[in-house]
């Protein structure tokens, strides 16, 4: 299923579907401010599991992002200190995934790794959903494998590769390519591991 939500103004009505449907453990796919991403309500483990089925992913060696709506909300689910808190204000919302050390109000899924990736795209679709759910969404790119493939980009062409595995594809119009940077704040210095569309802005 196909849903057109603009970034602007969004449609009350399609949120509340698409909140119930996160809320009844919906698998979807979405628009961010980098690549189209497959997300699921991240408290939800049985959601969770069905992504990692779907991507292929091992949560136990994978490290697993969550988006949030706002900053405030981030200390729920990460341990965050004043210099990475200054870092992600001055950078969020924004392309980057910071790496944090993860609290105990995620599932378990989450801890064996002891960390958690957290987003706060500069995309208001996928914010207000989040918003509105009240919990964080789990996110991982539309992609295969490291290639970000041209069909990423067209929400049609999403929804025609993974509509017979997901739940609902929100067309936010056309997606980029380039993935987010992300940014280690689990050690004594802050490091960027991947460079990608965000440039981080330090000091």
């Amino acid at each position: 299923m196909l849903v057109k939500l603009y970034d602007k103004n969004t449609n009350q009505k399609e949120v509340d579907k698409i909140i119930n449907l996160l809320k009844e453990g919906g698998v979807i796919i979405y628009p961010t401010d980098t690549v189209y991403a497959m997300g699921c309500d991240a408290l939800n483990v049985r959601a969770i599991e069905r992504i990692c089925k779907i991507k292929g992913i091992n949560p136990q060696k994978t490290k697993l992002s969550i988006i949030c709506s706002d900053l405030s909300t981030i200390s729920e689910f990460a341990k965050v200190n004043n210099t990475v808190f200054k870092l992600m204000k001055k950078n969020l919302p924004g392309p980057f995934t910071f790496i944090l050390p993860a609290t105990t109000n995620l599932p378990k899924i989450y801890k064996n790794r002891k960390e958690v990736g957290i987003r706060i795209p500069d995309n208001n679709i996928i914010r207000t959903l989040v918003r509105e759910l009240g919990n964080p969404i789990l996110t991982t790119s539309v992609r295969d494998k490291d290639d970000i493939l041209e069909y990423s980009t067209d929400p049609e062409l999403i929804e025609e590769e993974y509509g017979d595995l997901i739940d609902l594809v929100i067309d936010g119009g056309y997606g980029g390519l380039e993935p987010s940077t992300i940014v280690d704040c689990t050690g004594e210095e802050i490091e960027v591991i991947r460079q990608g569309k965000g440039e981080l802005i330090e000091g």
